[in-house]
């Protein structure tokens, strides 16, 4: 499959369907996001593995999940998990700001590596710490891409008043809203498989 054929099947099936989301995935071209070995499969509709136990998601789930999350140009993001960079190289096309963390150092390093392919200045990398997300900031957008077992209440610490979050809870994704009252409001889509999420609690 070629990336346009990818992008085409993602917006014929119904999951791609953002104006600003489509053209993010026209700009970010997923072949720079995976091992080089891995190339030629750049555009198949699945995982891929990137090293130390980790994958680049397949791009059908990578659209649903930005979709529910639905990044806007004024938003502070957090992505929590960025892997290889890519969802953070799609986050940065519609958001104002994307804080991106990720505990692998190889990843890291990877991931600082493929985006330096494009010009983004609104990207910042940290090296995850023990404690998930940013301690002490608040996130407008908050998009995790490994599965956690329960809700992990640092991060909703980090959620502002009205915003939202997207996480794999087992085999489903959450979208979680925080309302105005710092009550949370909570939609499950089952039948999803992520790399688990080292949690804090």
């Amino acid at each position: 499959m070629k990336r346009l054929e990818l992008i085409e099947s993602l917006i014929g099936c119904g999951v791609l369907k953002t104006p600003r989301l489509i053209e993010a995935f026209e700009t970010v071209d997923r072949i720079n996001f995976v091992p080089f070995e891995l190339r030629y499969m750049a555009y198949e509709d699945g995982p891929l593995p990137i090293g130390s136990g980790q994958t680049i998601s397949q791009p059908y789930t990578v659209a649903f999940m930005l979709e529910l999350l639905q990044p806007n140009a004024g938003d502070r993001v957090l992505d929590v998990g960025s892997g290889s960079g890519w969802t953070t190289a799609l986050l940065a096309c519609v958001s104002k700001h994307v804080d991106a963390v990720e505990r692998v150092e190889e990843l890291l390093a990877f991931s600082k590596q493929n985006l330096s392919k494009y010009s983004f200045d609104n990207i910042k990398l940290h090296r995850a710490k023990q404690t998930l997300g940013l301690q002490g900031e608040y996130f407008d957008k908050i998009l995790v891409s490994c599965a956690a077992d329960e809700l992990p209440k640092s991060l909703l610490r980090q959620l502002s008043v009205g915003g939202v979050m997207v996480i794999p809870v087992y085999n489903s994704i959450l979208k979680i809203i925080k309302n105005s009252d710092g009550s949370l409001q909570e939609e499950e889509y089952p039948g999803f498989v992520f790399v688990p999420l080292i949690t804090d609690g």
